[in-house]
């Protein structure tokens, strides 16, 4: 069992970045979504009101 600490490490690292990979993609979507809904929110505040006459 000499490479026991070499496999144990292997997949602690493995794991980690699995890990990291799963939080950072969460993260990139919450972020994608959260300029989305401002985008969204600025142009519905630009449009004129159904109400309004427009040129």
């Amino acid at each position: 069992m000499e490479y026991l600490s070499y496999i144990v490490a292997a997949y602690a690292v493995f794991v980690v970045v699995l890990g990291w990979d799963f939080v950072a993609g969460h993260w990139q979507v919450r972020r994608e979504l959260h300029q989305a809904r401002a985008r969204a929110a600025r142009a519905a505040a630009a449009r004129p009101r159904s109400g309004e006459l427009s040129r």
